[in-house]
């Protein structure tokens, strides 16, 4: 699989008239519809004063529009898609941390980003959807005018794609992706899965995260084959879907292809009329019986990834047959060299437990303006992914565990300190500690042990909805604890990791 450089040399691939967006029960935008689109808003945003590297922030909702406004922006600026599901407060947030020139919304669309970016004083450009899928105009606020700086199609060292990524510090880590990172990734990807033309990925995964991005959108287009975009998964509607779209392959977390598993006995014959021939798995460990359940039903190959925001996506995967693919293993090197590092630095041999670490043409040069992050994040060139594994004799990656305390509920990532502040906020608490729980499907939900200030009085209920108010509902703690005292270590410091256990939860 040829490995472009630019968004401008992806995005020449497919052929004129194939098919490269499309949605369930429309007609295909093509690859050269697609190209014109990208032609044309690049010119308009330029005679505006958006160019190269200029952000635009973006909130949609799922579907071809979502895709195609990342490819064709991110062919001439910078691109930042944010959760549309988000509340005003995690707007005010990471709109005021992007630095963005404007934002991106649909027309007519009510979403809590607009009264935050009129309140920031951040122009706003209405998406006005065409007749085909993906295709639109741009309605841009008055406020934005002139000429770009850097006009013109992106180049390779231009950022194509910024995203936040919550870890365990106070504030999310910015991840600038470069047009080379995610062009390499969507390579890497192809020949991964080996996409050719003749492909169609169905989309079920959202397109404010670097699987859909990358996996789904970026790797098909690539490719010279097409995705089509739904609004997003839906477990009943997801058959209606595959019959109609008849895709060659599926990429997804391990949740959704369990509940797609839990549906397809009463769907064996559409299974059976369809033309699969994989289904990927990624942004969570697929449980080995899961996989086999999987393949037995399906009767095509299920290859699990690996991946992470901080390498454009992918950096291992199980191979296609003939080669072997084993349960619980994320496979092989799939695009970066991967390595597992000793605490002093030094790589170690095969069958040695330490970190992951990687390095390729897909990985970020480093997190924006935050040299903490960089400098613990990086070592002799490679960069520490935070979590633990080992690989085997034959180069295939097991992975063990996060070095982390980042939570993974079923490919969302939340960061506990963000769930700490929000709680913190109640009237009532005096101490709180949010921490992953074991949960049978999701792998991690999010769980919170709370201290009341004295003589207060808080139900879990009413906790909770307090959280809701002011956070996304995947980040809301599904169970909280109330107790006297919360564990602390020898230095006084609160006690995240292993309080599951010590609370007797999962």
């Amino acid at each position: 699989m040829v490995r472009h450089e630019t968004l401008q040399a992806l995005l020449a691939t497919g052929a004129e008239a194939a098919a490269a967006i499309g949605a369930p029960e429309r007609e295909a935008l093509t690859h050269g519809g697609l190209r014109g689109l990208a032609t044309r808003t690049i010119a308009q945003l330029n005679a505006i004063g958006v160019g190269r590297n200029d952000r635009l922030a973006i909130v949609l909702p799922n579907g071809p529009e979502m895709a195609t406004a990342f490819l064709v922006f991110a062919a001439g600026t910078t691109t930042a898609p944010l959760n549309p599901a988000y509340k005003a407060d995690e707007f005010e947030f990471y709109l005021g941390d992007l630095g963005a020139k404007a934002l991106v919304v649909l027309k007519g669309w009510e979403t809590p980003a607009r009264a935050v970016a009129h309140a920031r004083g951040l122009p706003v450009i209405e998406l006005v959807a065409g007749d085909l899928p993906g295709d639109f105009t741009l309605e841009p606020s008055a406020e934005l005018s002139g000429a770009a700086a850097q006009p013109g199609w992106a180049q390779p060292d231009d950022v194509a794609l910024v995203l936040h990524t919550s870890g365990t510090t106070s504030r999310p880590k910015i991840v600038p992706l470069k047009q080379r990172n995610i062009c390499a990734s969507a390579a890497h990807i192809a020949t991964s899965l080996a996409l050719t033309p003749d492909d169609i990925c169905l989309n079920i995964m959202p397109l404010f995260h670097i699987h859909g991005l990358i996996a789904a959108v970026l790797s098909s287009v690539g490719a010279g084959g097409s995705v089509v975009c739904t609004p997003g998964f839906n477990a009943f509607k997801h058959f209606g879907w595959f019959a109609q779209t008849r895709p060659t392959w599926i990429t997804a977390v391990p949740t959704m292809h369990q509940t797609i598993l839990g549906l397809a006995e009463r769907n064996k014959e559409i299974i059976k009329a369809g033309r699969l021939r994989l289904l990927r798995s990624s942004s969570a460990s697929l449980p080995p019986q899961v996989m086999t359940a999987l393949e037995e039903t399906f009767g095509v190959p299920v290859i699990e990834s690996y991946g992470m925001t901080e390498a454009a996506h992918q950096m291992a995967s199980n191979p296609l047959p003939p080669r072997a693919r084993f349960p619980g293993s994320v496979g092989v090197a799939a695009g970066p060299e991967v390595a597992i590092m000793a605490e002093d630095g030094s790589i170690l041999g095969s069958d040695t437990l330490g970190e992951v670490v990687i390095r390729g043409p897909n990985v970020t040069d480093g997190y924006e303006n935050n040299p903490k992050a960089n400098a613990e994040g990086f070592t002799n060139g490679w960069f520490r992914t935070g979590d633990q594994g080992y690989l085997d004799a034959q180069g295939y990656l097991r992975l063990t565990g996060r070095l982390k305390e980042l939570i993974n509920r079923g490919g969302e990532k939340v960061s506990p300190l963000e769930v700490d502040t929000v709680l913190m906020d109640h009237p009532a608490v005096a101490q709180v500690v949010t921490f992953g729980m074991p949960h049978a499907s999701l792998g991690e939900e999010v769980a919170a042990a709370v201290v009341l200030r004295p003589g207060e009085s808080l139900t879990e209920p009413a906790l909770r909805e307090f959280a809701a108010a002011r956070i996304a509902a995947f980040k809301v703690p599904r169970k909280i604890v109330f107790l006297e005292e919360i564990p602390k270590g020898a230095t006084g410091k609160l006690q995240r990791i292993g309080l599951a256990q010590k609370l007797g939860l999962g």
